[in-house]
């Protein structure tokens, strides 16, 4: 049988043999609390990152057949902690993320950004002891301008850093970065005191995540402009009306006092199961 017909027969039965077996890839999940999966059952080492066997990575690893799969995912992760160590108690420092990162890696998929601007301390700021007035915003919008927009462009050039230094480091992979899911309702109201944001207060934390979510698009786009193998994985879009306003079998995102488990204002397995999804179809 000649090379020819041997190449058209092993292509013909790749397409008969099931994803995971054709997927035998190097796969490295990076981030932060949004990809690690903060008490989700069954929460891993190191124990003090709040990492889920559960998290998306975990699933989407399994479903892709992923011949080695390596979870550098932290609770709290910024930008900085690609390349540096995180202080994390107990079982700590978690070793800097990209240490993770091979020639062979074939994915990578990774949620950053969102500690960069401060999201704990945002929360906990635009957080109303009763539903009147718009406390967040008149904290954040200043003579001096909009202090959370200024944080995101802040950001934007260390986003680019982040996809340089993984195509750097495994050139041969697919990045898939994952954007936020949504806290809040797409459009309308909000649910104070599930997400205790007062109604007024709603249009402009709304307006602040799909910013965030705007420049790690826009940062995604410049990663390709580049040459770069990288593309955005939608979280947010598909999310909608599985915000943290939504009943427990429904929501992706917990409200500030959960209905599953999962740590406030972040991902419940449900939400790791649609994250799941979408990273293994992107793998494409």
């Amino acid at each position: 049988m000649g090379k020819g017909r041997i190449a058209l027969l092993l292509a013909a039965l790749a397409l008969l043999l099931p994803a995971s077996a054709q997927a035998a890839d190097h796969y490295v999940a990076l981030g932060d609390s949004y990809a690690a999966g903060p008490i989700i059952p069954v929460q891993i080492p190191p124990f003090g990152c709040l990492k889920s066997s559960n998290n998306y990575g975990h699933l989407a690893a399994s479903r892709l057949g992923a011949s080695d799969y390596r979870d550098a995912t932290c609770s709290g992760a910024k930008t900085n902690h690609m390349t540096s160590p995180q202080n994390v108690d107990p079982d700590g420092p978690n070793p800097p993320q990209f240490d993770s990162l091979a020639v062979s890696t074939k994915v990578v998929s990774i949620n950053i950004g969102g500690n960069d601007i401060g999201f704990s301390s945002i929360a906990e700021d635009c957080f109303s002891q009763d539903n009147t007035g718009t406390p967040c915003q008149d904290k954040y919008v200043t003579a001096n301008g909009d202090e959370i927009s200024q944080r995101i462009q802040r950001t934007a050039p260390k986003i680019d850093a982040v996809i340089d230094g993984i195509h750097s480091r495994s050139p041969k992979a697919r990045i898939l970065f994952l954007n936020y899911a949504a806290i809040l309702p797409d459009s309308g109201p909000g649910c104070w005191p599930i997400v205790p944001i007062s109604d007024g207060d709603v249009p402009y934390v709304r307006a602040k995540e799909k910013e965030l979510n705007q420049m790690l698009a826009d940062r995604v786009a410049a990663g390709q402009a580049r040459g770069i193998d990288v593309h955005l994985v939608d979280w947010y879009t598909a999310s909608i009306g599985h915000d943290a306003c939504q009943p427990p079998l429904i929501k992706w995102v917990e409200g500030a006092v959960v209905t599953n488990a999962a740590a406030p204002l972040h991902p419940n397995l449900l939400g790791m199961l649609g994250a799941a999804d979408l990273v293994v179809a992107a793998r494409g």
